[in-house]
């Protein structure tokens, strides 16, 4: 396995708990990088001395933003590129995006804006323009992610990581409890292949604040809080994990026939009919189907 890539998903927590999130993103959600632990992640990934790319997602990033800010700073000294995804929540005006802004510049080499309705009431919302028209300023490379509401037939399907452009929404975490009733269905067994990711030879995955490295979200190859992400890499047997190894012989359907999981007869995506496998597998791979964020289990302490 060659990685050029790692995501680091600076927290769980978010402004806004959208329907298509798949990481559960949420203003209740728990778990977020301390400076310590991005060090520790960026002198692994330095070691590993393949990675060309650092990421800064969530969750909502710029929610601890001294914090991004410096793991940004380091990640530049130690020679990575980097790229930074948000809602840009923040930009209220555009003096106040260049502000938020300003620091970066001249230090990431991507910036990703959500832009789609289930981030706000508009297509292309006010915050939206004023961060496109801050980082133009600025000279920030910035690129649009929209997810398209569930009845588009016209959006493309994303591979790997998410590309510019209107992509199809991916039914997993929320989008399965919020938006999979308004999804076209199709029958289980169609689903032979994992359509959204490379598990045999990926080029990135994410780390979580828990030190989990995820192959897909919510499917962990090691924790590197616990072992170093050389040995996680050359460990990492695509034909013998329990989980990528059926997905890679026969996709999710492989998965529930492998483990003889009770299953529906339709489902809207690949990942839809995976998620759930998943779900019905965690006791059995605690360590693996983790952690409890990516599944929709968390602590939601409201107090209003």
């Amino acid at each position: 396995m060659k990685l050029t890539g790692l995501h680091l998903l600076l927290t769980y927590q978010c402004n806004s708990d959208c329907d298509h999130c798949f990481v559960w993103g949420s203003p209740w959600q728990e778990g977020t990088m301390t400076l310590f632990d991005i060090r520790h992640i960026l002198q692994q990934a330095k070691n590993l001395e393949t990675i060309e790319w650092i990421y800064f997602e969530g969750g909502e990033p710029f929610l601890y933003y001294a914090t991004l800010l410096k793991g940004v700073q380091e990640s530049v000294k130690l020679g990575f590129k980097v790229g930074v995804l948000s809602d840009v929540y923040w930009a209220t005006s555009v003096d106040d995006a260049k502000e938020y802004l300003k620091p970066l510049a001249g230090l990431i080499n991507d910036f990703s804006v959500s832009n789609d309705l289930y981030h706000y009431s508009d297509k292309i919302s006010r915050q939206v323009k004023n961060a496109t028209q801050a980082a133009n300023q600025l000279e920030i490379p910035l690129g649009m992610i929209s997810i398209a509401q569930p009845e588009s037939e016209e959006a493309g399907i994303a591979v790997g990581q998410l590309p510019y452009g209107e992509t199809k929404v991916i039914y997993r975490g929320r989008a399965i409890e919020k938006l999979v009733t308004k999804a076209k269905k199709y029958p289980w067994n169609e689903f032979t292949k994992c359509t959204y990711e490379d598990l045999r030879n990926p080029e990135r995955v994410h780390v979580d604040p828990l030190g989990n490295i995820h192959i897909c979200q919510g499917i962990s190859i090691g924790n590197l809080f616990n072992d170093s992400l050389i040995h996680i890499c050359e460990q990492y047997d695509p034909d013998a994990h329990p989980i990528t190894a059926p997905l890679l012989k026969g996709g999710p359907a492989e998965l529930v026939n492998h483990y003889r999981l009770s299953h529906n007869q339709t489902y809207a995506d690949a990942c839809h009919l995976c998620y759930n496998a998943r779900k019905a597998l965690r006791k059995l791979f605690p360590r693996i189907l983790t952690p409890d964020q990516m599944y929709g289990i968390f602590n939601e302490q409201k107090d209003h």
